[in-house]
């Protein structure tokens, strides 16, 4: 039997923390972990935040960032262990025989440097082909990829490209040196479906024409059911499940990856409206401040007390301008919005105390929503004295009668920002908007930065709340899963329109309108040869047939 193109042995990985107000410290964040991955073959890397993936993936480069150390086991690559060889070695290792995409394109490309000189500078400098073979590979795989103008579109700026061309340049990047192993970090996860998709194709595509081995890092199972041969779930840097890709997915044997697998399963039946909207928009149509093109156009929709309204569509459809508009803060030119029975005032400042109180907002990202500075107690607290005029051990007292509502209790009032999971930091955000006692609630994806069992979780405390609350909710998202589990009503963007809408039942049921049945058929499946179903259904409809 032939060596391994990659064998990791009892891989341990530390890091130096430094806690508030303690000495720092050494700790162990991967703990023992083997495997080996064949060439030609592909490993998936399962886990929530802070598993291990990426750590694990970037020893394969015998490489530690943000601090970390490989601290025992062995690393062989290509016969060799990489963790026993000096600098020069490493030098031409990584770049040559392996490299790395990273999840966010954007922030990895030189701004000031053209594409196509940033995809073959590795190429070039390993000596692996001189400038102007590297070009033409590099023209040959923009092609493969599926990029449009493979000959010119090198010659752009990173800036001059959407984010999924640009992530298929990255993976052009890697493959340009015909490494024996890619490592790809969560190459797709920051992309909307319909993006992801494509990316997610051009991927498996170049892995099968090139024949090179790879890691592919994601927190989620179904996208990487579509790609790899093998699958390893790791949790707090230990490995749970390893075993080939059907029986994990169709029959995991362990708890953790069971309960992966069976994530988004809610089952929410749709409500039918008994009251007058709390929320109506008429003819609304917006632009930014300088801007001579409408970016909402002639939007008309409701929202009835107690239900979900889900807007969905990908990045740039108008949903959070949307939203921007609700809120007051930006001004529709046309159109008018009411809310609880009265118009509101289309800037922000004009509006009354009880307006302001009763729509509330959930924001993506609860890190950059609380103040770092302050505790748990003085965030919750701030609504409850600001609206209320609540103090003291009357403040306290309903803080941590929120705390519980939200499933955390009395022992996070006095936990600071940066002492919470991310799953945690969102649950203190609900709490915040709940403290306000609102009507409506705007949800803008709240769930998207979260792993996929966390956000399990955040939708079924935000589906129990609007029980015990009645509250209404705007779920802005680009995911359809969490749309099918939470949604009443649907409304589809696209461009600034809304193309779809109406009850979940008849949105959600054929016949599609295309942008719909596109946004449909790309959510990734849970099932083994989801991917190839699509990608031939794809090929007959652009035949005609």
């Amino acid at each position: 039997m032939s060596e391994p193109l990659l064998k990791v042995r009892d891989l341990k990985i530390g890091a130096t923390i430094y806690p508030p107000g303690q000495k720092p410290h050494d700790i162990e964040i991967v703990h023992g972990v083997s495997f080996d991955l064949e060439r030609g073959k592909v490993l998936g890397l399962i886990g929530e935040s802070g598993a291990g993936k990426s750590t694990i993936g970037l020893s394969s480069m015998a490489y530690g960032r943000g601090g970390v150390k490989i601290t025992g086991g062995e690393v062989w690559v290509n016969g060799t262990d990489i963790l026993k060889s000096g600098t020069s070695a490493l030098k031409r290792l990584r770049g040559g025989e392996v490299t790395y995409v990273s999840q966010s394109a954007a922030a990895s490309f030189n701004p000031a440097k053209r594409i196509m000189d940033q995809v073959i500078e590795a190429s070039v400098s390993h000596g692996k082909f001189s400038r102007s073979a590297a070009k033409k590979r590099a023209i040959d795989l923009f092609e493969k990829l599926g990029l449009p103008d493979p000959q010119n579109i090198g010659n752009r700026y990173p800036h001059q490209v959407s984010g999924g061309q640009l992530q298929r340049c990255m993976t052009a990047l890697a493959l340009c040196p015909e490494p024996d192993l890619v490592v790809f970090d969560e190459p797709t996860t920051a992309l909307d479906v319909t993006t992801q998709i494509d990316v997610l194709m051009a991927i498996k595509e170049a892995i099968r024409d090139s024949g090179v081995a790879a890691l592919y890092i994601t927190h989620d199972l179904a996208v990487v059911a579509q790609v790899s041969d093998d699958i390893m779930v790791l949790r707090m840097g230990e490995t749970v499940e390893y075993g080939d890709t059907r029986q994990v997915i169709t029959a995991p044997k362990e708890a953790y990856t069971k309960a992966l697998v069976s994530v988004r399963s809610i089952e929410h039946k749709e409500k039918q409206p008994t009251q007058d909207p709390i929320l109506k928009i008429e003819q609304v149509t917006a632009r930014y401040s300088g801007q001579k093109t409408d970016v909402l156009k002639n939007i008309n929709v409701e929202l009835h007390p107690g239900q979900t309204l889900a807007v969905v569509g990908e990045s740039g459809s108008g949903k959070s301008t949307m939203a921007r508009a609700i809120t007051g803060l930006l001004q529709p030119h046309k159109g008018r919005i009411e809310f609880a029975g009265h118009a509101l005032s289309p800037a922000q400042e004009q509006r009354g105390f009880d307006d302001l109180r009763e729509l509330q907002m959930i924001h993506q990202m609860a890190d950059v929503a609380m103040n770092p500075r302050q505790t748990v107690g003085t965030i919750i607290g701030r609504p409850l004295e600001f609206y209320f005029g609540l103090k003291g051990a009357e403040k306290r007292t309903r803080v941590v009668e929120l705390l519980d509502e939200i499933e955390l209790g009395a022992g996070f009032i006095d936990r600071y920002p940066a002492e919470l999971s991310g799953g945690q930091k969102q649950r203190v955000c609900i709490a915040r908007t709940l403290a306000a006692k609102p009507k409506l609630i705007i949800c803008d994806e709240v769930t998207s930065a979260l792993d996929p069992l966390v956000a399990d979780g955040i939708l079924k405390l935000l589906l129990n709340l609007q029980k015990n609350e009645g509250m209404s909710y705007l779920f802005i998202t680009h995911d359809l899963a969490t749309v099918r589990a939470i949604a009443d009503s649907i409304a589809v963007m696209y461009r600034g329109e809304v193309v779809r809408y109406g009850p979940k039942s008849q949105v959600l049921a054929p016949p599609f309108d295309d942008y719909t049945d596109l946004l449909l058929s790309s959510v990734p499946e849970m099932r083994l040869g989801w991917l190839e179903e699509v990608i031939e259904n794809r090929k007959m409809e652009s035949a005609g047939n």
